[in-house]
């Protein structure tokens, strides 16, 4: 498969897009080139997350392009590529199409053969008594590694593509995602520094060891000594994490004394000292849809942050009886409470958001066929072109100036107790 097999059943609906959207403004930030500046967030969802590339390639075709971008598990993927393949100005999507387009994702799958003998009977849902036989020949294993998987294969494939653009390393991002384009600058004329623009990256992940919720590389120094030389893929590694699925993310030897307790306060505002080693599960544990991670609400932004999450939001189970389906209930209620609680107490966001129906498609579907992923794909695009047609940027502003109004007549933070505070950010982009 090659790029062309994802783009040319879209290439259609992406060029009347491109016709139709050319001169709507989703943003005022732009540059020289005509492009349009917004910040991005996406949520999780395993191997669904080829729609996100498909989203964020009919983005950059209509003319937008990405400022700040986050994510978690899938999302976090699909942000670290937008952040490290090519400078700001410049699209990304296709780049990263092409590295998708023959991976073996069971290549993931790469704990021993029981394991993925374990995974192969859940997905084909394979009966009782071969499941047992797999679960008791893993268990040992299992209960040593917290996982049936460590994730190294998933890392060293994140850390080759970045390689094979030039980034080696958190500082090595850092550097790139600086490279502002020709002419950048707020609509009314006002030319923007790297610094104005802020950009970076955030990906989330759990910390378990401390309960914390871990946005890297902004909390990295909290967990490497030397920061500046972790190899960006890590962050991304820790963010899916799957428990049970994947072992925890481990990072040994945490900075420790005074100074190393004064930055966890500052940070996260625990003043417990943490442990000399910490371990990461999947940020979806705890956000699986980080939408509030650059949000400020004192401000009317210059740029947006768009919202792409995976799939619609479940439907209420009216009863359980089955253990699995308890368990999941309460993993999912967990993963969802904190970004359900922001978007109720922040319901402006819902203007921002984009959700990419993936059908009956398993975010575990490791058995993806080549149509499966084109499926996907287009599905992304679809949705991205659907949302744009309908994104309304005035009206946005104005719903933020009478949010920003309230609050400052108010007096008092706003955001459900769930509001990260942004850095500076031009604007006061959320």
């Amino acid at each position: 498969m090659t790029a062309d097999d994802f783009t040319t059943p879209v290439a259609g609906l992406v060029a009347d897009a491109v016709t139709e959207l050319k001169d709507k403004h989703f943003s005022d930030i732009i540059d020289d080139a005509g492009h349009q500046y917004v910040d991005l967030v996406m949520g999780g969802g395993g191997v669904l997350g080829i729609a996100l590339v498909g989203y964020t390639y009919a983005l950059e075709r209509v003319g937008v392009r990405f400022l700040r971008v986050g994510g978690t598990s899938a999302g976090s993927i699909n942000a670290l590529a937008l952040a490290g393949l090519d400078t700001m100005g410049n699209a990304k999507s296709e780049r990263l199409v092409e590295q998708l387009a023959n991976l073996d994702v069971w290549s993931f799958v790469d704990g021993p053969a029981a394991a993925r003998s374990l995974v192969k009977d859940f997905l084909h849902q394979s009966g009782l008594f071969w499941k047992a036989i797999d679960v008791a020949r893993e268990y040992s294993q299992f209960s040593a590694d917290l996982g049936l998987n460590p994730g190294d294969k998933f890392r060293e494939w994140l850390s080759g593509v970045l390689k094979s653009a030039g980034i080696s390393t958190a500082k090595d991002l850092h550097g790139r995602m600086q490279v502002i384009p020709a002419g950048l600058r707020t609509r009314a004329g006002t030319p923007l520094s790297a610094a104005d623009a802020d950009a970076h990256l955030a990906v989330v992940a759990t910390d378990i060891s401390t309960e914390t919720k871990a946005v890297l590389p902004r909390m990295a120094e909290l967990y490497w000594a030397d920061p500046d030389a972790v190899d960006p893929a890590v962050f991304v590694r820790a963010s899916m994490s799957i428990p049970f699925f994947y072992m925890p993310l481990r990072v040994a030897g945490v900075p420790q004394g005074s100074a190393a307790q004064a930055r966890w306060t500052t940070l996260v505002g625990n003043d417990r000292f943490p442990p000399d080693e910490c371990a990461f599960v999947d940020g979806g544990v705890l956000s699986n849809f980080p939408i509030n991670v650059f949000h400020d609400p004192t401000k009317v932004p210059e740029a947006p942050t768009f919202g792409a999450r995976l799939g619609g939001e479940a439907p209420p189970v009216a009863h359980f009886d089955r253990l699995v389906q308890l368990t999941m209930a309460v993993f999912n209620s967990a993963r969802h409470a904190l970004d359900s609680d922001f978007l109720d107490h922040n319901p402006d966001f819902r203007e921002l958001i984009c959700t990419i129906d993936t059908g009956s498609q398993s975010w575990l579907n490791f058995d993806l066929t080549p149509a499966d992923k084109i499926a996907l794909f287009g599905a992304g695009v679809e949705s991205a072109i659907d949302f744009l047609r309908k994104f309304d940027w005035t009206k946005y502003k104005q719903i933020r100036q009478d949010l920003a109004d309230a609050h400052k007549t108010a007096g008092t933070p706003s955001g459900g107790g769930n509001s990260t505070p942004a850095p500076a950010h031009v604007g006061g982009t959320p």
